[in-house]
């Protein structure tokens, strides 16, 4: 990997690099996508049945497109049985942290008859988006149905890409049953999102679509919200390993390529006060690198957004750290939970040297659906609170409105909203106080 030192020429340099890989610059792309939504939308089943045989060599109907019972049992049969008891292992730890972010409705009241609260209630109906094709991510039907279930939603309808015969991932379909979905759709690409966020004549229409997909997925998730909800628009894999000379350079080597390793586009970033850290780094790299099996997707990725990067302070390194607001955020210091106080943008943080980022990717329990491409700034990773809404509560009896109506009524003359004034005023005509 290259070794570069921390200058604001290289960091802006790395900021801007890593920019480029947001979804908002894949403009050529956008056209292609709403040609496909304008045909599911107009067209339903047969513009989906007829994309799918089109990227995925799938024949589908309206009488296979939906995954069986029988299908699922046969999953069960095909899985291998040790898997499956991870799947379960790590499904209640998802579950069991997520149901600490539980939030119940609530109401103040008072003696002069003002009520005052927040109504909690789950969405009706969501749409899960798992991906196909390079790899299959049955963790990713674990972190995007578990905080669904946990909320409360009715209705969890999933859909991913089938292979050419029509056969969907044994690994996938357990986790999508265990988690708790009630219905799967073979269909995928940015024909599924259409699908979901207006409805066909086999796939219901979705109030909130969820999960990670490529650059087609992910543009038309930009398309179609405000016609559905969406979690993000999530861009490439990120890792941003924050150390210090205590760091075992053989342990951050293995934790850069972990992400490096999702497709070309991810980015691995070490950022380091020690320079023999980032030297021993280098070279555990290219040793791992060496032996992978996804040796060419992991050497584009770090040739085009790799670096580690030498600081001449901790102070420097932590403020560059949370102006790249990555994905992932290791910190191997001495101490740190105490350099963790200082962080302010991160999708997940990991603390320690066995706190590896697969640990989060799979089992711990914290979500690892997070934010991308620096918006860690102003997002959050998935949680319940992707599957709730809040309906302000507002009750006031005639006596608790009329010391205060002749303020209401300022208020809306103020802004020259008589009609407003007029809904307070006619209360109290006749009777005022």
């Amino acid at each position: 990997m290259r070794i570069l030192e921390l200058t604001s020429e290289t960091k802006d340099h790395i900021l801007e690099n890593l920019l480029e890989r947001s979804p908002a610059s894949y403009g050529e792309y956008e056209g292609r996508v709403a040609e496909i939504i304008q045909n599911v939308r107009g067209k339903k089943d047969a513009a989906v049945f007829s994309y799918t045989k089109k990227f995925d060599g799938a024949d589908l109907t309206a009488q296979n497109i939906l995954v069986t019972g029988e299908e699922i049992e046969q999953a069960y049969r095909d899985i291998d049985q040790k898997l499956l008891s991870v799947i379960k292992k790590a499904l209640v730890n998802i579950k069991s942290f997520h149901e600490k972010q539980r939030q119940n409705s609530w109401f103040d009241t008072d003696e002069n008859g003002i009520m005052l609260g927040q109504k909690i209630t789950p969405l009706k109906n969501v749409g899960v988006y798992v991906p196909g094709g390079k790899a299959v991510y049955p963790s990713s039907v674990l972190m995007n149905v578990a905080p669904a279930k946990v909320a409360g939603v009715d209705r969890i309808v999933m859909t991913t890409p089938p292979a050419k015969d029509g056969s969907i991932c044994a690994s996938t379909l357990v986790a999508a049953k265990e988690a708790g979905v009630d219905e799967i759709y073979k269909v995928g690409g940015a024909q599924a999102i259409a699908a979901l966020a207006f409805g066909t004549e086999s796939i219901p229409k979705a109030d909130k679509i969820v999960g990670p997909g490529n650059i087609y997925v992910a543009l038309a998730k930009k398309a179609v919200f405000g016609h559905v909800s969406i979690d993000s628009i999530a861009g490439p894999s990120e890792i941003l390993i924050l150390a210090d000379e205590t760091a075992n350079p053989r342990f951050v080597a293995a934790d850069l390529l972990s992400q490096a390793e999702h497709d070309e586009m991810a980015s691995a970033i070490l950022v380091t006060t020690s320079r023999s850290v980032a030297e021993a780094v280098s070279r555990e790299v290219d040793a791992f690198t060496a032996v992978l099996s996804r040796k060419e997707i992991i050497t584009k990725s770090l040739e085009h957004y790799g670096y580690i990067l030498v600081a001449q302070t901790m102070e420097e390194a932590i403020e560059t750290v949370n102006e790249i607001a990555s994905e992932h955020l290791e910190i191997v210091t001495k101490n740190p939970f105490d350099t963790m106080t200082k962080i302010r943008n991160a999708g997940a943080i990991f603390l320690g040297e066995y706190a590896s980022e697969p640990l989060g990717d799979y089992f711990a329990g914290p979500n690892h659906v997070l934010p991308t491409n620096g918006t860690a700034k102003f997002f959050s990773a998935l949680s319940v609170d992707d599957f709730i809404k809040k309906s302000s509560i507002i009750s006031y009896s005639r006596e608790a409105l009329a010391p205060v109506y002749r303020d209401i009524v300022q208020f809306a003359e103020c802004e020259q909203l008589t009609a407003h004034a007029n809904s307070i005023r006619v209360r109290f005509e006749g009777g005022e106080h």
